[in-house]
């Protein structure tokens, strides 16, 4: 089986264990949090019920009002500020879902306008991530140079630790900016950093949704979209690396079958013209001879030149019958006899090359 398809079953392998690991250790660490709280919450609903004494009706109206007025409670969404916010969020894939269209103008509109803008977005951010591949390794290079390291090349694992420490940066400095801004918990901010620049997007924890910051607080709202686009631009980078890493391997595994199938090829020599072996037999043209591999060189003819050891120089002559003759270029060419017995001379260090070799094998 070839190296790519056995790395495609490992991968596919791979994957649903992943899956399937995943599911287990978030069923041990979720699973009976959600129970607790579910008891929970709908004791306190139903205390809240018999408190007040409301019907199933009005309980479910309340609470269907409370869940659609979140949004507006933040304060405006759609307005300039907002409605660039909610564009960044459709066109990333973030989708964080804290304000979607109502109209039915709007929903078409974001169809259409991630239709084309998501194939955009990705691009865009995969050729900034290479500039920035681009850059890093030129400072790198810099960096080698200026300390005087024998081998001043960056390798590409040196350009993802290096973009991976960047991300982490990132996040790092991220998560404590929103912890400050938004007063969550530190992890709880880089959770949403994390959960933002990979655009998953949850939506459990969203910026700017406090004291109507989109309108109040510019600098603020021009801090979370400079994040968000530069952080997605250096997760892009360290992505973009990690996948053509991963996804090279199967060219590079084509590339190299081809090579060696190239350097097989080129074992087995073809003679186009015909030569006379040391016999006085000839030997038929485009004839695979794998045994002149070490002796064969092409010369300017359709015929083969034999290249001996003892490094004599020959020239090529051509016959009617398209019969090469080898003739040293120190004998006389013009004489039959010398060209007869050239050309045993060189056959007979020809067969005993092929002996030799045979003996060996």
């Amino acid at each position: 089986m070839k190296k790519q398809n056995v790395r495609t079953l490992s991968l596919i392998v791979c994957t649903f264990t992943y899956l399937l690991v995943g599911a287990a250790v978030f069923d041990a660490l979720e699973s009976e949090f959600e129970v607790e709280n579910r008891q929970r919450l709908l004791s306190e609903e139903h205390a809240l019920r018999e408190k007040y004494n409301m019907t199933d009706a009005d309980f479910f109206r309340l609470r269907w009002n409370i869940i659609h007025t979140v949004p507006y409670k933040a304060g405006t969404q759609w307005k300039f500020a907002g409605a660039f916010y909610f564009a960044l969020t459709v066109i990333t894939t973030i989708g964080y879902g804290h304000s979607t269209p109502q109209t039915i103008g709007g929903k078409i509109f974001c169809m259409f306008y991630a239709l084309a803008g998501i194939p955009l977005c990705i691009v865009m951010f995969q050729s900034v991530g290479e500039r920035l591949n681009t850059f890093v390794t030129f400072l790198l290079k810099q960096l080698r140079k200026c300390f005087k390291l024998k081998n001043p090349e960056v390798s590409q694992t040196n350009l993802i630790l290096i973009t991976m420490n960047l991300s982490m940066i990132v996040l790092t400095t991220g998560a404590a900016a929103f912890s400050s801004y938004e007063g969550w918990e530190y992890i709880d901010s880089l959770y949403y950093c994390f959960i933002t620049l990979t655009t998953i997007g949850f939506g459990d924890y969203v910026a700017l949704q406090k004291d109507n910051a989109l309108q109040t607080k510019p600098q603020y709202v021009a801090f979370s979209l400079i994040f968000i686009l530069f952080g997605l631009t250096v997760i892009s980078a360290a992505m973009n690396l990690l996948i053509l890493r991963f996804l090279t391997m199967n060219t590079e595994d084509e590339r190299r079958e081809e090579l060696e199938a190239a350097v097989a090829a080129q074992g087995a020599v073809r003679l186009d013209g015909d030569i006379i072996t040391a016999n006085g037999n000839v030997v038929s043209g485009a004839q695979e001879m794998p045994e002149f591999n070490d002796l064969v060189s092409v010369c300017s003819c359709s015929c083969y030149n034999l290249r001996s050891k003892c490094r004599p120089r020959y020239k090529v002559t051509r016959g009617p019958t398209k019969i090469g003759h080898l003739l040293p270029m120190q004998s006389v060419a013009n004489n039959r006899e010398d060209s007869h017995s050239c050309v045993e001379d060189t056959n007979s260090y020809l067969q005993w090359q092929l002996n030799r070799k045979r003996a060996s094998i």
